[in-house]
């Protein structure tokens, strides 16, 4: 006899452990909203690219990992929203979507239910498949942006790749490290507080 399918609806993120339902998952949503802002807010102009160094990108698979895919890819998803109407959250304080970096907050929202999603197949308990998960949402970030870039600024995706992903790979191996320690460490300390 095989073993009982388990629902992915049922496998849960760290959120889910919070008490309460529907009004526990809007504070959640609009609370990893606040932090991708904050976390956009902290910015660093580079001067040999138009895309600045933000603590963005970490917030966002963050809120995807912790939220899980509904409730972290709104909260990006609300983050893009309330930028697009002309609200300037986005770094450096942009908003609406013609400036250079548009593409890669658009890829925070495919990247937040991406990371969302591999969460609740349990790849953020281990150092390995936290690894793997925060490495394809940061791809999934530039997958979006570097096109969005090349498009903008009218050069070719050998350029784009040069100006919009690789000053920041440095940046994002530490966030993908500190990632990788974060969630399964919360997880091992959740696991031994349910024993």
């Amino acid at each position: 006899m095989s073993a009982p399918a388990v629902r992915l609806d049922r496998v849960p993120v760290l959120a889910d452990l919070l008490p309460g339902a529907r009004v526990r998952d809007v504070i959640l949503t609009l609370a990893g909203t606040a932090f991708i802002t904050v976390a956009g807010y902290i910015a660093i102009p580079l001067p040999f690219t138009p895309v600045p160094l933000s603590l963005a990108t970490f917030a966002v698979l963050l809120t995807g990992a912790a939220l899980g895919p509904l409730r972290g890819g709104f909260s990006a998803g609300i983050y893009l929203a309330i930028g697009l109407v002309g609200v300037p959250l986005f770094a450096n304080g942009s908003s609406g979507w013609a400036f250079s970096s548009f593409g890669y907050i658009v890829g925070y929202v495919l990247a937040a239910l991406l990371v969302g999603i591999l969460a609740r197949h349990r790849s953020d308990r281990t150092v390995w498949s936290t690894l793997g998960l925060a490495v394809l949402g940061s791809l999934t970030i530039y997958a979006c942006g570097v096109p969005w870039l090349a498009a903008f600024l009218g050069v070719d995706l050998i350029t784009a790749l040069t100006l919009g992903a690789v000053p920041f790979l440095i940046g994002d191996a530490i966030k993908i490290v500190a990632m990788s320690a974060l969630l399964p460490a919360t997880w091992r300390v959740v696991d031994r507080a349910r024993r």
